[in-house]
């Protein structure tokens, strides 16, 4: 099996640190967004290589994968940001037996190891929501296959969310389906892989659709520290060895070895990166690179990048890497 995955976008909704890091490569609980992901690629043991389409920030993204995961890979950059059909269409020369499309701004509790005895042309992972106008949604029909995708639907023709994880085991019909795709017109200047599994389907395919048991989205501000507290409460949580005086800890957190904890309180749901302090300050909510400082402050619901100073400062934000707040707090 073949593994493409897609993440050449500039993450504009989670600027200013996607100016300096990779969308995928932020950190929840401690850990890169896409190595959540990679990890369950790794564990299926008969991926026989990885197709990462790769644009913004790509070579810190291929120093990552490289250097983290020895499966072997390929970087194809999309230099034209002209869809998700378009960036597998890419990886098109190195398919030649079924493939996983994993797109790694999300993280999802799914099992993977179906695809090894599908017998379906492909599978498409969904997740049942309540603000389905909000997502493209998959209708089914009687026997569990996917009939059609319906983008932002007004009626709740269903609540089955894509949530960017497939299985194709037919790859001949489904790049038959992207080179169909890039001779229609653009929507808004972008060609979408789901119009090629639309005509998958049109042409005799069968896509089973399966629901995961969880997905946690990271890709806007708000999410991604949905999902930090989702990952802190799953078992990713981690106290430091020693906390300075007068440090209280509410549960749970994920804080590096080696942080400076004084007179001030951390938790719940925070993670804080190696090198840190946090000193007469409360910091709840919230996700802190390395070498941070917060002083005399009281954060909430913020994301901090590396080596960021806050002092006297309250309330919540959202600061790039080397940057300092100063107030009188």
């Amino acid at each position: 099996m073949k593994v493409i995955i897609p993440l050449a976008g500039k993450g504009t909704r989670l600027r200013p640190h996607t100016h300096v890091v990779p969308k995928p490569m932020l950190k929840v609980a401690g850990r890169p967004v896409m190595s959540y992901v990679m990890d369950d690629v790794q564990r299926l043991g008969n991926v026989e290589q990885v197709v990462y389409i790769t644009g913004h920030l790509k070579d810190k993204v291929e120093a990552y994968a490289r250097a983290t995961y020895d499966i072997p890979s390929v970087f194809i950059e999309q230099a034209v940001q002209d869809g998700t059909a378009g960036a597998v269409a890419l990886a098109k020369p190195y398919v030649d037996q079924p493939v996983l499309i994993i797109f790694v701004d999300t993280i999802f509790d799914a099992d993977l190891s179906i695809v090894k005895d599908s017998t379906d042309d492909g599978i498409i992972w969904t997740k049942e929501v309540e603000d389905y106008q909000r997502f493209g949604v998959v209708v089914t029909d009687s026997n569990g296959h996917m009939t059609k995708i319906v983008e932002k639907p007004s009626e709740p023709i269903s609540r089955r969310a894509n949530i960017g994880l497939y299985y194709i085991r037919n790859w001949q019909l489904l790049y038959e389906g992207i080179d169909h795709v890039l001779t229609t017109a653009p929507n808004k200047g972008e060609w979408y892989l789901t119009d090629a599994f639309q005509y998958m389907i049109d042409h005799g395919a069968k896509i089973r659709v399966v629901d995961v048991e969880g997905w946690y989205d990271a890709g806007q501000l708000e999410t991604l520290l949905d999902t930090n507290r989702t990952m802190l409460a799953k078992g990713r949580a981690r106290r430091p060895a020693q906390l300075g005086a007068g440090a209280t800890i509410v549960e749970p957190v994920y804080i590096e070895d080696g942080c400076t904890i004084e007179h001030a309180t951390v938790g719940p749901n925070v993670s804080l990166g190696a090198g840190s302090v946090v000193r007469h300050a409360t910091v709840c909510d919230t996700v802190a690179g390395d070498g941070v400082q917060i002083l005399n402050a009281a954060l909430h619901d913020s994301f901090l990048g590396d080596h960021v100073v806050v002092d006297g400062v309250k309330g919540c934000m959202s600061i790039g890497d080397h940057s300092a707040i100063r107030g009188d707090a």
